[in-house]
């Protein structure tokens, strides 16, 4: 294949491309991992805010593994998939203890690390190190299954497989340690801000005097990925016990799990449940019922029923868990819809 993508890429990137994102303009491994783990599955104007606040706890990544994990996952709450933030963590560690604080500089050594997979590995390896490797996130197939016409089904592993053998021949050929970063990025931008999943911008895009998908006017068709994820309802029971000094009654949820390794109120899969789980049927009255609410995740709609017990005293529950006051509290992770009911007056 010639090099007409990845030059018009590198040109495009350099000219039209994002330059004020914070993890941009660096070749510091530990931010632009940092920053590739956040913006999976999470949007770019949430994962700004987050990312600030992580620098400022954690300027590197001796300073987050030294962190305790609650730490990071309270930092984390609300950006989701959690599992994101144990393997960051872990990652961190591994990163201090078996590389002396230092990233690998090739994309099959980052791929052994927690958390990282090929298409991070890459990114990592690409816009640091110039390492001649390819990414393909969302964005990237996208922008890659239209310049080519791409139509076999991304659900077969075996033609995603394809996909990344054609995705590997396109790359830059010259002075990698520039333009890798440049080219790199620049796959992103165009997924992001032209190659749109619906109304793409052709006439802004670089590629579209090539691009198979633009000279077929269907644009949209690609790419093809039949395998859809059904969605799924669970309704919960949350049991909100309250002291009568403010304390609340907290559990770590187990791994895996909805919610594993965070903080939660204790979850029932029913109202009898939670009422047999703290009491006899005589304490029915001490237990009010406030209204539900949903919470969406990615593959799951949830609706939440809170159920508060005010009792005198710290008095120990038959529950896993134990008592947390207000100062403890705020530095611990909660899921974000627990962390907003504990927000409201009772």
């Amino acid at each position: 294949m010639d090099d007409f993508l990845a030059s018009q890429v590198v040109h495009w990137q350099a000219q039209s491309g994002r330059h004020d994102l914070p993890w941009q303009n660096t070749r510091d491994p530990y931010r632009v991992w940092l920053s590739e783990i956040m913006l999976q599955q999470t949007q770019v104007v949430t994962v700004q805010t987050y990312f600030a606040r992580f620098l400022a706890r954690f300027a590197d990544v001796q300073a987050l593994a030294q962190a305790p994990l609650d730490e990071v996952l309270h930092l984390w709450a609300g950006l989701g998939y959690y599992s994101r933030a144990r393997n960051l963590h872990r990652c961190a560690q591994d990163v201090v203890r078996l590389h002396e604080g230092v990233f690998p500089r090739s994309a099959l050594q980052l791929q052994t690390l927690p958390g990282i997979g090929r298409s991070t590995a890459a990114a990592i390896a690409a816009l640091c190190f110039g390492e001649r490797v390819a990414i393909l996130d969302g964005n990237v197939k996208r922008v890659l299954t239209r310049y080519l016409g791409f139509a076999d089904d991304l659900a077969s592993a075996s033609n995603e497989r394809h996909l990344w053998d054609q995705a590997a021949q396109l790359l830059p050929t010259r002075d990698l340690l520039h333009n890798m970063a440049r080219y790199t990025q620049g796959m992103m931008d165009l997924g992001a801000t032209v190659c749109s999943s619906n109304n793409p911008s052709c006439p802004a895009c670089p590629l579209s005097a090539r691009c198979v998908a633009h000279a077929m006017g269907t644009p949209e068709k690609f790419p093809l990925k039949t395998r859809k994820l059904k969605r799924s309802v669970q309704s919960i029971w949350l049991l909100w016990a309250l002291a009568d000094d403010g304390a609340i009654w907290l559990s770590p949820r187990p791994t895996p799990g909805v919610w594993a390794g965070l903080y939660c109120l204790p979850l029932f899969e029913d109202r009898q449940a939670l009422q047999a789980a703290v009491g006899e049927p005589g304490s029915a009255p001490r237990l009010q019922d406030l209204p539900s609410f949903k919470h969406v995740l990615t593959h799951k709609d949830l609706y939440l029923h809170p159920v508060v017990l005010k009792l005198q005293g710290r008095h120990t529950l038959a529950l896993e868990g134990q008592w947390y006051g207000a100062a403890q509290i705020a530095k611990m992770g909660l899921p974000a819809p627990i962390k907003k009911l504990l927000q409201q007056d009772l």
